[in-house]
């Protein structure tokens, strides 16, 4: 008979432990002097990037609680009243446990429910990555040239340590919340192709799938996809794409009569200040190789045409210039696919694309290679 008990006893504390809760029970705890009643508010960001109250509470005596049922794992934000910062925090159904210091709230730590014990070891890593590069950034401001240049392939190696780090944590964790928002950062920072970030979302859980902030990833993937496809036309080895717009003077310039045995195509602005910057390199490398067979055609995205022809003569741009003063509107710039200036395009003698976006010494060195 005990042995009956005893079996249902276990039963019933297995068939409890597999309930899933029915909504969450958030507790937060707040060091510092914080007066009571002050009032806590949990947030969420909204359709237009600001955040949106959902509840509010109050502090008594350092601690406030927040009770409620999540349908889905969001990441939300809690903020205190005339204290300085936020915290993040993924609210789910469950026990969620917070404690921060009123002075530095966003450094509060989240713990209980599972998808904020993911998210803090995320945190936590992260930190530690960042703060090398911290370090780093900091030795190359005292360092001379030499060391400098060192430091700088040492922080490149770094950045590239830290998006592999976030890459692995998506495929190790396919049920964490945390792994949808690092795929939605690297296709907003163009970390990496659609069909990377494809494979990276086919790998999530089915639940997790099912979040707010993954559903907009697949709307995300469809544009980026339709981006790259647009982009196969300006790729390296393609052929050039043709087009034709006003000179200075008036006239119609066409691609195929201003290329040389190598072309530039410069895409820039009299209004975009690392343009102008970069305007005398390109300067000095026309000089150089013009005779060798460089030619250069730049592409204005000016609104005016006196603006974009005082900048030609104050740089001294002797190359062929055209625009259809239209921004990033120009025709022109649609059909290269530049949204961000400078950017530049290298064609050999047959109008095919060779090389993109070389800037300062690597410019040269490409058009020596080629010319020399």
């Amino acid at each position: 008979m005990k042995k009956v008990v005893l079996s249902i006893c276990i039963l019933i504390g297995l068939v409890a432990c597999n309930q899933k809760p029915e909504g969450y029970n958030f507790k937060g705890n707040i060091t510092g002097e914080v007066e009571n009643g002050t009032k806590v508010f949990l947030k969420v960001m909204g359709e237009n990037g600001q955040p949106v109250d959902i509840d509010t509470t109050t502090i008594e005596n350092g601690a406030f609680a927040f009770t409620g049922k999540a349908d889905m794992p969001e990441m939300h934000y809690v903020f205190v009243d005339k204290l300085m910062g936020y915290t993040a925090v993924i609210l789910e159904n469950g026990d969620i446990n917070l404690k921060a210091q009123k002075d530095s709230l966003g450094f509060a730590t989240v713990k209980g429910s599972m998808q904020n014990e993911v998210f803090m070891d995320y945190m936590d890593k992260s930190k530690k990555i960042t703060a090398q590069a911290q370090s780093i950034q900091e030795d190359m401001q005292k360092a001379d040239q030499a060391t400098a240049n060192s430091l700088r392939d040492e922080m490149m190696e770094l950045q590239e340590e830290y998006k592999n780090f976030e890459l692995d944590y998506v495929k190790e964790h396919p049920d964490a919340l945390i792994s949808v928002l690092l795929i939605d950062r690297a296709i907003g920072a163009r970390a990496v192709t659609s069909e990377e970030a494809q494979a990276m979302f086919d790998g999530l859980s089915p639940e997790i799938k099912k979040t707010k902030a993954a559903v907009s990833i697949t709307e995300k993937l469809e544009a980026q996809k339709k981006v790259e496809e647009s982009q196969k036309g300006t790729a390296v080895g393609a052929k050039a794409p043709a087009f034709s717009a006003p000179t200075p003077d008036g006239k119609e310039l066409a691609l195929a009569d201003a290329l040389g045995k190598v072309t530039l195509i410069d895409f820039w602005a009299a209004w975009c200040k690392p343009c102008r910057a970069e305007n005398p390199n390109v300067v000095n490398v026309y000089k150089k190789y013009h005779d060798k067979g460089l030619n250069i055609i730049g592409v204005s995205l000016d609104k005016t045409g006196d603006a974009w022809k005082k900048a030609i003569a104050d740089d001294g741009l002797t190359w062929n210039q055209v625009s259809n003063l239209a921004y990033f509107n120009d025709p022109i710039a649609k059909l290269y696919n530049v949204d961000a200036i400078p950017a530049a395009f290298l064609l050999d003698e047959n109008g095919v694309i060779i090389a993109k976006n070389l800037r300062g010494p690597a410019l040269e060195q490409k058009i020596a290679e080629l010319l020399n």
